[in-house]
């Protein structure tokens, strides 16, 4: 039950940081109802990942996959709990 949650949980944070990246690609996030959201999803997403951007630079100066292993490890580590459960 508890865990069950957790995966939940853990779902629902990553569609979180999908739909933040995704929208960091459109243009005039910076206004309006969606720069709102966008500022409010980068509330809720910055803190993690800024622990991976401290470990990964950008590729090329520009191109950031720290979203990607910040899932990747978010997904690994869940479904790590459920294999040592």
């Amino acid at each position: 039950m508890l865990f069950s949650l957790l995966v939940r949980l853990v779902d629902a944070y990553s569609m979180i940081i999908f739909i933040y990246v995704m929208m960091s690609w459109l243009p005039n996030t910076q206004s309006g109802v969606i720069g709102d959201v966008y500022r409010a999803l980068g509330k809720l997403c910055d803190p993690y990942l800024n622990l991976f951007r401290k470990l990964i630079p950008p590729l090329g100066g520009m191109v950031d996959v720290t979203p990607i292993i910040a899932l990747l490890v978010l997904q690994f580590g869940v479904r790590l709990l459920a294999w040592l459960i």
